[in-house]
């Protein structure tokens, strides 16, 4: 056999597949792209059908000559880049540059271990095209409306702004949602509560109806007149229902998901899982096993498993948790909407090689996404937990309360994981209810009525937005993590205590982008953009064509845009305060973190200072004011405006009273249900240990420790 040279992206990954290859194969990286659009210029010929100009991109030189000089002396050589859209672009522009590369030169490594490898380089094929143009597609299409846009925002708004397609409509997005708050009207309602005495202990009911309608108590005065009429009077039970439900469990990962669950459970960022798991995917060091690839390619839509990863995946459940934990038929999930299904969902590539087996050899964040990955996988191929639910009705005259109480039958996949939710005020009431009987009567120990408001709808977190973006077909696996970096980077929004919010830049820019461009900036405009492309993956659509239904439209918009579209005052806005070092005035600036102070003689004086917002709360250690003010990660915090003389600092609100223990200044947080808890800033006042252990009693890792107990009961 002849000397094989395989090319792949990264050298990670050339470093994994060259120790499962022999003496025969050489493995080198191309360090990514090697050929681009140029920067400096369109790099589009609009008027010869959109033919893009590709240059060799700057410093790539002597990695594409390392490349040629190897090429010549192997018998063939095998393009090996990722197996999407830009692997294969990636692999296209190195066959242009090389010459000794045949019809059959791609192979492709959904996964990277030894037999997969070994497998993958015996069956190599000839490059996708379809593939090819439909990335190109993006490409120009993201290069038009950049290079086309962005100095319209100079002319219009102010110089070095940029506009993307995609990312215009996530600002969009945000821009959006910051409206609805600022428009939304809270409304009042009012619940119920009923502590009932049973010869077993309390029961906690809630009012559900009232004369047989949905219970909507808008006011004070009314939930006053339902405690008049139920006050001192007998509850009767009039059903208890009994059932059981199957809970199903949910679909092994997708890019999306993935991306979402890390920032749930752990607050990884989007950007930093997919570098955990590139990193996974190309290989990690264990021991004795040598360099091994952990999980399967990390960038799908598709929640689609092969039939041997299924069979192996059966025989570890069966081994470790017996033959009632499988269902009867091997799992098959339904991708939500259009899915591309190149791939297999994200799993492990060895079920045996349990995390805590190898956590060892990988980095904190490394064995967490690791973990999430293989717990996800394992229990979305287990069977369903069985839950047993009670239901209890009772009649106070004409008002309805309700009891409920589930307890876990058998856990199933809910022994291994239980995926987390946006809304983590939507919980399992686990537990078990008293011994009752219908017709039985019961009398109240307390009666606990609560005000609420509505509340608007939530800013997006980098997990809700990348759900939203998937949702409404806005991007690709790909593009979810670069387009919240875009967006951040570029200034548009801010990110505060894990939510996104829009600065006055980003409000601007959609604003002037909306009514010069409005298809541009639609989100189904957008999404049916992506559906285009993915019919010229999928060889139905010719890509210049898709090029040219936009291009017209959009160079008519833009044409009038420049005519018609008025220049944005950006004048500064001016605090009031006074540059002490200079004695200019103060303006408001937009930095990375938001709004701050710098002197409106800049360059010449660049002093600066964080705005300071008055809490209006007094400091009760020395009688300051308490202040509010953000970390250099942009992170609110309250401070004593006395400081540094008074070191008083918490990250929640702080309130005008103190803690009955130790004596600290109490503060205000508003939990994952949307309540304001009371909270000691001192992490080592006892009062901090006790939220700490109620704390982890419930959610998710309650309804995991049930599962868990279920399941050892059951053994027994």
């Amino acid at each position: 056999m002849g000397k094989t040279l395989i090319i792949v992206e990264s050298p990670t990954k050339a470093k994994t597949i060259g120790k499962y290859l022999g003496r025969n194969y050489t493995v080198m990286s191309s360090m990514g792209h090697v050929r681009d659009l140029p920067k400096s210029t369109l790099g589009v010929d609009v008027d010869n059908d959109f033919e893009p100009r590709y240059i060799t991109i700057r410093g790539k030189g002597g990695v594409i000559k390392a490349l040629k000089d190897e090429a010549k002396k192997a018998d063939r050589v095998l393009l090996a880049s990722d197996p999407d859209r830009e692997g294969e672009m990636i692999a296209y522009h190195l066959k242009e540059y090389l010459d000794n590369v045949g019809e059959n030169c791609r192979v492709e490594f959904h996964e990277i271990t030894r037999e997969t490898v070994k497998k993958a380089v015996k069956q190599p094929h000839g490059l996708d095209m379809d593939r090819i143009y439909a990335q190109q597609a993006r490409r120009v299409l993201d290069r038009l409306v950049g290079y086309k846009l962005s100095p319209l925002l100079w002319a219009k708004v102010k110089k070095g702004l940029s506009a993307g397609r995609v990312q215009s409509v996530a600002v969009r997005m945000i821009c959006d949602r910051e409206a609805e708050i600022n428009a939304f009207q809270p409304e009042e309602y009012w619940t119920l509560t009923a502590i009932l005495a049973t010869p077993e202990g309390r029961l906690e009911t809630q009012l559900v109806k009232i004369d047989g309608k949905k219970a909507e108590v808008g006011s004070e005065a009314a939930m006053q007149q339902i405690l008049a009429d139920v006050e001192g009077k007998e509850y009767k039970i009039s059903s208890i229902t009994k059932r059981s439900r199957e809970r199903n469990p949910v679909p092994p990962f997708t890019t999306s998901s993935m991306q979402q669950e890390a920032y749930r459970k752990y607050g990884i960022l989007t950007k930093k899982t997919m570098q955990l798991a590139q990193q996974l995917y190309e290989g990690i060091e264990l021991g004795k096993l040598g360099v091994v690839g952990l999980i399967s390619y990390m960038r799908t839509d598709s929640t689609r498993i092969s039939p041997e990863a299924q069979a192996a995946c059966a025989d570890y459940i069966k081994g470790h948790f017996g033959a009632d934990y499988l269902p009867e038929k091997p799992r098959v999930y339904r991708g939500r909407g259009k899915i591309q299904d190149a791939h297999e969902a994200i799993r492990p590539t060895d079920i045996n090689l349990r995390p805590a087996d190898i956590k060892q050899f990988l980095n904190p964040q490394q064995y967490k996404l690791y973990k999430l990955i293989w717990e996800r996988y394992l229990a979305s191929q287990m069977a369903s937990a069985v839950i047993n639910t009670t239901t209890v009705d009772l009649q106070n005259g004409s008002y309805t309360f309700r009891a409920s109480g589930s307890v876990i039958k058998f856990p199933g996949f809910m022994q291994v994981y239980i995926e987390s939710r946006d809304d983590e005020g939507e919980k399992e009431n686990l537990g078990f209810l008293p011994a009752l009987t219908e017709g039985q009567t019961l009398f109240a120990e307390k009666l606990d009525p609560k005000q609420h408001f509505t509340a608007p709808p939530p800013r997006y977190t980098e997990a809700m937005l990348v759900k939203t973006l998937e949702e409404k077909g806005i991007g690709r696996p790909s593009t979810y993590a670069p387009i919240v970096d875009t967006i951040l980077g570029r200034g548009y929004v801010v990110r505060e205590d894990k939510h996104f919010y829009s600065t006055e830049l980003g409000s601007v820019v959609v604003n002037l982008l909306k009514e010069g461009f409005p298809d541009v900036i639609d989100i189904d405009f957008t999404a049916g953009m992506e559906a285009s492309l993915d019919e010229v993956e999928e060889g139905n659509r010719n890509w210049r064509q898709v090029i040219r239904d936009f291009y017209g439209p959009f160079a008519e918009e833009l044409a009038r845009a420049e005519s018609e579209l008025q220049k944005v005052d950006l004048t500064p806005e001016y605090s009031g305060d006074i540059c002490e070092l200079c004695g200019k005035p103060m303006v408001y600036k937009l930095g990375r973190y938001g709004k701050f102070l710098a002197c409106s003689g800049f360059p010449e004086c660049r002093n600066t200072k964080p705005i300071v917002i008055p809490a209006g709360v007094k400091c009760l250690a020395c009688g300051g004011d308490i202040i509010q003010r953000k970390s250099r990660g942009g992170r609110v915090f309250y401070g004593c405006s006395n400081y540094p003389k008074c070191k008083y600092v918490s990250w929640d609100k702080p309130i005008e009273e103190k803690c009955s223990v130790c004596g600290t200044q109490l503060a205000e947080r508003t939990n994952r249900s949307g309540e304001t808890v009371r909270i000691c800033p001192n992490q080592d006042c006892s009062t901090n240990a006790k939220t700490k252990r109620k704390k982890t009693k419930s959610g998710d890792a309650a309804m995991q420790r049930a599962a868990q107990k279920a399941a050892k009961k059951a053994k027994k």
